[in-house]
């Protein structure tokens, strides 16, 4: 009897050392999203934003940043759409003081948003000088859905009608399959403004019709960012939905022009998508 009582007590000892080891906390490991806030201007200030995700699906946003001056702070905003588009504010975030800040979002202008949602959301992030000059962006990065792929290409845009203009346009892609176009021209003049347009069909059969329609080119940059989600519409529909993709197989070329009053004389074209070869 005396053996069998032993033999059941360490039975039990063996059940309760199992229940324990069942039962041991597993430290919560979330997913973590990095994003790369990028120098605006002659601010000299960059750094990141990192998105951690919370065991109760929360996001914990926290600012790292480089050439701020000490006793510096600079509001923050997620913003709706991405950044050439501007859009609203959705998410303040804690003032960036000395370069860091921590906040926890669990809310998108008053609704509830998990971490997942946040990472795939169309916004963008703006850090600005002070909350007396909230025009001045210091820093500022794409995130979620805009955020690009690292995929890219580039078409020549050659000098056409006015001597020394030409350059290039990139087409970049983003997470969401939209597109960020930058037309980066050199030769232009301050005070300029140049329309650029994507036209159907090739240089060498043009005129085509208009597809769509870049933001103007700033003379004084010789710059131009436009999103890319959409050709054209017209007054009685809609235009359709373009990818990167599709981008890359297009038939089109690009035009642009001397200025809104002028769209007669070319300042810089070419091929573009599945005419580039052409060239």
């Amino acid at each position: 009897m005396k053996k069998l009582a032993f033999a059941l007590m360490m039975v039990a000892g063996f059940a309760s050392c199992d229940s324990d080891d069942d039962g041991v906390d597993i430290p919560f490991e979330g997913e973590t999203k990095e994003y790369t806030l990028n120098t605006i201007g002659d601010s000299g200030v960059s750094g990141t934003v990192t998105f951690n995700e919370n065991e109760d699906g929360s996001t914990t946003v926290e600012f790292d940043l480089e050439g701020t001056e000490d006793g510096s702070v600079h509001p923050a905003h997620i913003h709706m759409n991405s950044a050439v588009e501007t859009g609203e504010i959705v998410v303040t975030f804690n003032p960036i003081t000395d370069g860091e800040s921590i906040t926890e979002v669990s809310e998108l202008n008053g609704e509830p948003i998990t971490y997942e949602e946040l990472v795939a959301y169309d916004g963008y992030i703006n850090v600005h000088l002070s909350e007396d000059d909230l025009p001045t962006i210091v820093a500022q990065t794409d995130i979620g859905g805009n955020a690009l792929t690292g995929e890219s290409v580039s078409y020549d845009l050659n000098e056409m009608d006015i001597a020394g203009v030409s350059g290039v346009a990139v087409f970049e892609e983003r997470e969401n399959g939209e597109t960020l176009a930058t037309l980066d021209l050199d030769g232009t003049t301050e005070g300029g403004s140049h329309p650029a347009h994507i036209h159907v069909g090739s240089v060498e059969d043009a005129p085509g019709a208009i597809a769509i329609t870049f933001n103007p080119v700033n003379g004084a940059t010789g710059m131009s960012m436009t999103n890319i989600a959409m050709t054209d519409g017209t007054e009685e529909e809609e235009g359709e939905a373009i990818t990167y993709e599709d981008l890359l197989t297009y038939n089109g070329y690009i035009n642009v022009h001397a200025s809104a009053d002028d769209l007669e004389t070319l300042a810089a074209q070419g091929n573009m998508g599945a005419n580039a070869s052409e060239e």
